[in-house]
């Protein structure tokens, strides 16, 4: 009896569903789907299956409904995600429509009817994905309007004139949630992460994107995601004071101004390196949390223009002019980049960014060949550097403090140096140092070959071989060099004080020589007359000797002391000598004194007044 009341019922539910699908296909849906919602036992399939022979009668009867239903959201002049309801209705709706397309499309082979309803089934998915992509869209520009870009820009620049409103608040956070926080002063250490979407639009985002990526449509999305990401990176940048510039833009600058740029590149590359880069990763693989594949797409498209924007600049560096004065602003291209590789590996470690990694790595290496060509352009600087005028007095010349500043100052960046030129070079860091300081000295020599007084010719070798071993023992350069180079140039040095000894004080030393001679009277007064006549042989080439040498410099004042001091002790006794002599010789009368023109201590005081010069070449003091 239970089941012959069921079936008649059935029969009754069937007839008042053919009865109403000869009249008004909205209004049999409705009845079919109050039936259903009513009892189990009235399903579409049983109201339908015995009267519609079809295949795809039950799939037509769905998609009727869920096309009204799709087609009502989809046709919506207000934001879907607006009410809750709406939106968790919507999201059902679509889960349906794919459901039923998966279970109908392995039929679709066989019956013609099914195929056409799936090619309406496909359109209204195309439909509602248009309309997920829209609301997608405005989710990420509603969320992004909470976000204040000023506030962390203003927190992130390091030199930041805007002090900010102690009333203003960021979005700045750096833990799971998301945090309203004061704004803070400018960051010294980079462990901050943005969170620059509420977590409840994240949410939102992520459910929409499951839709989007399970129905094909995953690359639309992220397309959506990344515009708009982008922009917020581009701004970012654009605030921190990084000028989009192409290679050939950088090269035509003013290097003032690449210097500048440099600077602003450094904090530029470390804050989105640091901070940016990082934050978007984070967005990205929760908006799209378990759609690894659709993050990573996500990820590489909002972060490759600004990422392709600070490796071109460095890559514009790399292939500029390899000037000697770039060299330290190309190491702070070099450090930077090489510094943030770790977090280029860690960030962009997926396929989609394997270019990125690849590119950056290779300008970094390039950074390194632009490094080495800038040693070899100094090689050249000092070949060409002609010996045309000699430095007045012997003095230090340009080409040696500027050579010897510039190794002592690019030093500082040893093991950087050291690096470089151990890494794809033919050569050391101190091989190439050593080979620098050889064609400074070759240079040198061929200078000092311009003085046609061989005494100034050494003084001036001592003066910037001083110089050298100076600046060589107070840096780095004399670990790089060696204990072995220093006794060596020490040596030359040493060598160059003999030469202007002999070549100064060794023919004055030979007038001062007394020959023993016999007391006989002629004699006697032969001596007289000899000894008198290199006193004033004597005098004439010591005024010389102080007139020439008085204003040639020595820079240094202890080796200006010492220098005098060795001609005090080689002259003195020679000169004490022969005036001792000179005053014993009875012929000589009894005021030998008023042919002797300076006493012991009147040679010490002019040898005293020696090297008056300032010890500088033209244009400055020494440094």
């Amino acid at each position: 009896m239970a089941e012959n009341g069921e079936e008649k019922l059935l029969a009754v539910a069937r007839h008042i569903a053919r009865t109403l699908g000869q009249s008004d296909d909205t209004m049999a849906d409705d009845i079919l789907q109050i039936f259903s919602n009513f009892d189990g036992r009235f399903s579409r399939e049983k109201l339908t299956d015995l009267d519609d022979p079809r295949p795809s009668a039950p799939l037509q009867i769905s998609l009727k409904s869920l096309d009204r239903h799709i087609s009502q959201y989809v046709a919506s002049d207000h934001p879907i995600w607006a009410d809750s309801a709406d939106s968790t209705a919507f999201l059902d709706s679509i889960d349906e429509l794919v459901a039923t397309i998966r279970e109908w499309t392995s039929v679709a082979a066989a019956d013609k009817s099914v195929a056409a309803c799936l090619v309406r089934a496909d359109e209204l998915l195309q439909q509602s994905m248009f309309r997920l992509e829209d609301e997608f869209r405005s989710l990420m520009e509603r969320g992004a309007e909470s976000f204040e870009l000023s506030d962390f820009t203003g927190n992130l620049s390091f030199d930041s004139d805007d002090d900010g409103d102690d009333d203003e608040e960021g979005v700045i956070g750096n833990g799971e949630e998301h945090h309203q926080i004061p704004v803070a002063p400018p960051i010294s250490e980079y462990d901050i992460v943005i969170d620059a979407l509420p977590s409840g639009t994240i949410n939102d985002l992520n459910e929409i994107a499951k839709r989007m990526v399970t129905a094909g449509f995953g690359k639309e999305c992220s397309h959506v995601y990344s515009s708009c990401r982008r922009e917020f990176l581009e701004e970012s940048m654009s605030r921190l004071g990084l000028q989009k510039l192409s290679i050939d833009e950088v090269h035509k600058m003013p290097w003032q101004e690449v210097e500048e740029q440099i600077e602003r590149w450094v904090k530029a590359a470390n804050l989105a390196l640091r901070i940016l880069f990082p934050s978007e990763r984070r967005l990205c693989d929760r908006v799209y949390f378990g759609l690894s594949s659709a993050a990573d797409l996500s990820f590489m498209e909002v972060c490759r223009g600004s990422s392709i924007q600070l490796l071109n600049f460095a890559d514009a560096i790399a292939i500029g002019s390899r000037s000697p004065e770039r060299l330290f602003k190309v190491l702070d291209v070099f450090e930077t980049l090489r510094d943030l590789m770790p977090e280029f590996e860690l960030v962009f470690s997926d396929q989609y960014c394997l270019m990125l990694r690849n590119e950056a790595v290779t300008i970094w290496k390039r950074l390194g060949e632009a490094i080495r060509g800038i040693f070899m352009e100094l090689e050249n600087l000092i070949r060409r550097d002609p010996a045309k005028a000699a430095v007045p007095g012997g003095g230090l010349h340009p080409i040696t403090r500027y050579v010897m500043n510039y190794l002592r100052a690019a030093c500082r960046s040893r093991q950087t140096l050291e690096q470089i030129f151990e890494k794809d070079s033919s050569s050391s860091l101190s091989v190439q140092m050593s080979w620098i300081m050889e064609l400074l000295q070759s240079n040198l020599e061929v200078k000092s070959k311009i003085y046609r007084d061989p005494a100034l010719c050494s003084i001036f070798m001592m003066n910037n071989g001083r110089y050298i071993v100076q600046k060589v023992n107070d840096s780095e350069l004399g670990s790089l060099l060696g204990d072995d180079w220093i006794r060596k140039h020490n040596a030359k040095i040493r060598q160059y004080h003999s030469n202007y000894q002999k070549s100064s004080w060794n023919k004055i030393l030979g007038i001062l020589k007394v020959e023993n001679s016999s007391s006989s009277a002629p004699n006697a007064a032969a001596t007289a007359r000899s000894m008198k006549e290199k006193l004033k042989l004597f005098n004439l080439s010591f005024d010389e000797i102080c007139k020439t040498q008085t204003p040639w410099a020595v820079f240094d004042e202890q080796f200006r002391e010492e220098l005098k001091t060795s001609v005090t002790k080689i002259l003195l006794p020679a000169y004490g000598n022969f005036i001792g002599k000179f005053q014993n010789i009875p012929e000589m009368g009894k005021q030998p004194d008023r042919v002797i023109k300076y006493g012991v201590e009147g040679i010490e005081a002019r040898i005293n007044e020696l090297f008056q010069g300032n010890g500088s070449p033209a244009g400055g003091g020494r440094k």
